[in-house]
């Protein structure tokens, strides 16, 4: 029986254009923080390493709590939007206020700009707008083929933001005069069109009436469920909890890749460089997600193409070390390009599978919790993504790495070298173990017929 069909190709693309708005903020913030507190502020990378992972402490929780009240709020704009709409302006002001640290001031009282700052920006407004943008994907359809597609074109938008922030900033920084002003104008600029992008995206679409998701059925009993039950509900679903790992391994391999920044600059001399293995990552994830949605239907789900796309990943990632060794930065290019490849279908599809795993804890606990479900992309992407920078700051600490020196001791330069090509390798094997088991898909499609559903 052909599913029906909620959405139109304007829909599609104005969901997807708010990871612009996303990814002016997250690539941003994971590419560019540390070397702009270390190289142009000066602070020590292991203070602002330890003050970052201090900062997931309260991370952890707001996850839950936002989602929870996602799930809760009843307004004329939905359950989402109004949380995206909105919660975008707090990360627009906290951008800029990351990037705005007074020079005048002393030490201490700039790691507590920067701590309070940054910790508002992650665990409060992004979490807000980025769990709300994510959930909207199982409030505007019930058609599992459109969400995959909607998946395709937010992560087409969020690597083609990625690419070009990750290729013109250090450029744009420079033209605008290389210090502490020039961050701040440049994250000014990027606040400012990331609030504008976020709000036509939030009015793109609209969210189905509730007695529609649930199938006609109003279940009273359903919402009445509090934060730690929510909790609760969420760690019983193994495959919530395998999918906030992956999550959290992705951001830990993409804070590892945004360290390349360190690595172009003092193992290959060349900075530049960083921009340009931009392009080799984001062009095949581009590439990816635009077949995604085919490959989903010609391989009847999205587990194999899954799972297969993150063994060719892993395989490209070990010849990027061989070709990092051996000097290469044509090979280094190229395996990184096909490592790209395939992590793109599980980019594209990974909302729809998100969808998926809520639709299993309905089936096996017979409560909705799609906006709290949500909040394993958020709690992904801030504890990955703010410990893996954290990590980076640790190891150049460790390593004997000071940002406004002219010249670096060896052991920072082998440091370089195990963050940029070892680390991502490890990342990758220990996704695909997460992904080789991650089959909701059969484990929903089992219920279903133990209870007789079509």
């Amino acid at each position: 029986m052909e599913e029906k069909t909620y959405l139109k190709w304007y829909n599609k693309i104005g969901y997807g254009s708010g990871d612009i708005a996303g990814n002016v903020v997250y690539a941003f913030l994971t590419s560019f923080v540390m070397v702009y507190l270390t190289d142009t502020i000066g602070l020590a990378s292991g203070i602002v390493g330890t003050l970052i992972a201090a900062s997931k402490l309260f991370d952890g929780f707001t996850d839950v709590f936002f989602g929870s009240l996602i799930d809760k709020t009843h307004t004329k704009l939905g359950k989402a939007r109004p949380w995206m709409i909105y919660g975008y302006i707090g990360c627009a002001l906290t951008l800029v206020a990351v990037f705005a640290i007074p020079t005048s001031w002393g030490r201490t009282a700039q790691y507590a700009w920067f701590f309070i700052a940054y910790t508002l920006l992650n665990g409060v407004f992004y979490t807000a707008n980025n769990i709300a943008y994510s959930a909207l994907t199982s409030l505007v359809t019930k058609n599992s083929k459109e969400r995959v597609q909607m998946g395709s074109y937010r992560f087409i938008f969020a690597f083609s933001t990625s690419l070009i922030i990750q290729s013109i900033t250090v450029a744009f920084v420079d033209v605008c005069g290389g210090g502490a002003a020039a961050w701040r104008f440049v994250a000014i600029i990027y606040a400012l069109i990331g609030l504008v992008v976020n709000t036509i995206s939030g009015l793109s679409v609209k969210e189905l009436p509730e007695e529609e998701l649930n199938s006609g059925i109003e279940n009273d009993e359903e919402k009445k469920y509090g934060l730690v039950q929510a909790f609760k509900l969420l760690v019983k679903n193994k495959y919530y909890m395998m999918i906030c790992g992956t999550y959290i391994l992705q951001q830990l391999y993409s804070a590892m890749i945004g360290a390349g920044i360190y690595y172009c600059t003092w193992v290959l001399k060349n900075k530049n460089l960083f921009g340009v293995f931009a392009w080799a990552v984001n062009i095949p994830l581009i590439i990816a997600l635009i077949f995604t949605p085919t490959l989903v239907g010609k391989w009847k789900g999205m587990y194999k193409l899954n799972k297969r796309g993150y063994i060719l990943a892993t395989i490209a990632r070990a010849l990027v070390i061989v070709a990092g060794y051996m000097g290469s930065v044509p090979l280094m290019m190229l395996f990184t390009a096909v490592a790209a490849l395939g992590q793109g279908p599980w980019q594209g599809d990974m909302n729809a599978v998100i969808v998926e795993c809520s639709e299993y804890t309905y089936l096996t606990q017979g409560k909705r919790v799609d906006g709290t479900m949500y909040s394993c992309t958020s709690l992904g992407i801030k504890i990955g993504g703010g410990i893996g920078t954290a990590i980076v700051g640790w190891l150049l600490e460790i390593s004997g790495y000071v940002g406004t020196n002219a010249t670096q001791p060896a052991s920072a330069i082998t440091m370089l070298q195990v963050m940029y090509l070892w680390l991502p390798f490890v990342f990758e094997i220990l996704i695909t173990i997460l992904l080789s088991k991650m089959n909701v898909e059969a484990a929903n499609e089992k219920l279903r017929r133990e209870k007789g559903i079509e």
